[in-house]
């Protein structure tokens, strides 16, 4: 089988040296680099930071031939054991990336590891050469002679590697052992009740999902906490986190790093072993066009923010604040106007990970229409004496357990099978660009979205200030500052002779329905247009509990609450 040797002992070189030993299984050679890593929807073109890729039989180097960007082959006289040899450059932190230094080392192995035509289905051994002192956290069974085994070359770039002086904290899920590991702070060492709440998390999943234990047989949390960061890559047997310091210091920070470790902890379930056809088996070279992403990650991204409450270790009213800043940033999403759902599933490698000062007004993410929609599914099923829940344990048994990939259809039919009516609401909602009706849900439960107007009038235009100067970083489609022939990166100069050095200065000169004279440069020269702002608009919207709700209220909103059907 397939033995990778992967040398990280000068890591201040940031350097990963790399060897592959395997036996041919045919004389024509052929092996390419991923361009992606499944959860993160963008060709990445991990080639880029390969270095001296060399083919070897007993030390003398064989021809190696590239056939594009990121494969090689090479024309063998005989079938004897070959050796691959590269440097990777690991300079890049992030979930999907590799890092490599003095303190640590992450490797996303999709990045690492080319693979051996004839041999993706074959088991592959996985050593590593570490400084002293320094430990290694893979999610694969260890060998008995040291090193791991990945089942086949699926299973080893699925596993996350984290290296580094760092400590481990052990705890359990339902029997099931898991592990915890930081770097750049550590809540679970300064935080006594984190661990137990973590496990709270992973036990309130298994419930939604209507299982007994988690769907891996270990586990393992890999957190780096960093001075400002946020986001998450999920596997199969574990999870890479990304948080900022500073927001985990603020108030409602602990509580947002807990809906991170649920939203990753069931794509487990939802996402890794219940996907979507089009992933089952993986392309690593090329964009698979999945139109349910928005279940895969809306779905997630819903129950990310339910779960704690539902496990006792978030309020009700912390919910509200939560759930009503994403319904909040979904209305004053305008590019939800633009792209429906679908689209945006299916356009996710060129926009939802390109995203420029135009993108809000032409796009709209599919993790947050997503979750809206889920929201509107999970109460409209609620009605029909069903849940949403429902519909995950079903598809959960009906193909995620058998790793089957779902299709569109097999969603729809999900959903039709508890409610009906969905077989015409659903492909509308998807299809289309009008909301949903989230607030007649919302009453359903008791809760209404209460708008509040900006104090300022609407000129339809977000400000960057800095070293006395005032630049446009946004433009809104359709908006004061677009009818007035104002682009992204203008530096405004003046309002009626008024000079600007700050952003703050604007609010005061600035009143709707009053035409402006605007003074501003572009490329070197300074132009003038009129500007005339539009009254106030809703600056955000808060959710908030009903006066006087009835009974029927309140019981539905416990069982949503609880996550009961």
């Amino acid at each position: 089988m397939p033995r990778l040797v992967l040398d990280l002992r000068q890591p201040q070189q940031h350097l990963v040296r790399a060897c592959l030993r395997f036996t041919p299984t045919q004389r024509q050679l052929s092996l390419q680099l991923p361009g992606w890593t499944p959860g993160s929807y963008l060709i990445r073109d991990y080639v880029r930071q390969l270095e001296g890729l060399e083919l070897f039989r007993e030390g003398k180097a064989l021809p190696l031939q590239r056939t594009g960007v990121a494969s090689w082959s090479a024309h063998l006289a005989d079938l004897e054991p070959l050796e691959l040899r590269w440097r990777l450059l690991a300079t890049e932190l992030t979930v999907r990336t590799c890092h490599l230094n003095g303190d640590h080392g992450f490797l996303a192995l999709a990045a690492v590891v080319p693979e051996l035509a004839g041999q993706r289905w074959r088991p592959h051994e996985l050593q590593l050469q570490l400084p002293p002192d320094w430990r290694a956290w893979v999610p694969l069974p260890r060998l008995d002679q040291g090193g791991w085994l990945a089942s086949d070359y699926d299973a080893l770039i699925d596993a996350p590697v984290q290296v580094g002086p760092l400590e481990e904290r052990s705890f359990s899920v339902a029997g099931v052992p898991h592990r915890w590991v930081s770097w750049g702070g550590d809540p679970a060492g300064s935080d006594p009740g984190w661990l137990a709440d973590v496990e709270k998390i992973g036990l309130t999943c298994c419930r939604l999902m209507g299982e007994a234990q988690p769907a891996a047989s270990d586990y393992l949390f890999v957190l780096h906490l960093l001075e400002q960061a946020y986001g998450g890559l999920e596997h199969d047997n574990s999870c890479v986190l990304q948080f900022g310091r500073r927001a985990l210091a603020r108030p409602e920070g602990r509580r947002r790093l807990l809906q991170l470790v649920a939203h990753e902890y069931l794509h487990q379930w939802n996402g890794r072993r219940l996907r979507p056809a089009e992933l089952a088996p993986i392309d690593y070279s090329r964009p698979s066009i999945i139109a349910t992403l928005w279940f895969a990650e809306g779905v997630t991204s819903y129950y990310d923010q339910l779960i704690p409450v539902a496990a006792g270790i978030s309020s009700e009213s912390e919910l509200l604040d939560d759930l009503g800043s994403d319904l909040s940033r979904y209305r004053l999403t305008a590019g939800r106007r633009v792209q429906s759902l679908r689209a945006s599933s299916q356009e996710a490698w060129v926009k939802l990970y390109r995203q420029d000062a135009y993108s809000a007004d032409s796009q709209i993410s599919y993790y947050l229409k997503g979750a809206v929609l889920a929201l509107c599914l999970d109460l409209h099923l609620r009605r029909h004496g069903s849940a949403l829940s429902v519909v995950l344990q079903q598809l959960w048994r009906s193909h995620g357990r058998q790793r089957r990939g779902y299709r569109e259809s097999d969603l729809l039919t999900a959903f039709i099978s508890q409610a009906a009516d969905l077989s015409t609401l659903l492909p509308h909602w998807l299809d289309q660009h009008d909301d949903p009706p989230v607030d007649d849900y919302l009453n359903d439960v008791g809760l209404v979205l209460v708008p509040e107007t900006a104090a300022h009038a609407d000129v339809g235009w977000e400000l960057d200030s800095k070293n006395g100067s005032v630049r446009l970083k946004r433009v809104s489609r359709a908006g004061a500052a677009e009818q007035a022939g104002l682009e992204v990166g203008d530096e405004l100069l003046a309002i009626d002779a008024e000079r600007l050095s700050k952003a703050d200065q604007i609010v005061d000169l600035i009143s709707p329905g009053r035409p402006m004279e605007l003074l501003f440069c572009r490329d070197g020269r300074v132009r003038s247009t009129r500007l005339s702002a539009l009254p106030a608009d809703v600056e955000r919207w808060q959710l908030r509990p009903i006066q006087d709700p009835e009974s029927s209220q309140l019981a539905c909103r416990r069982r949503w609450l609880s996550l009961l059907p």
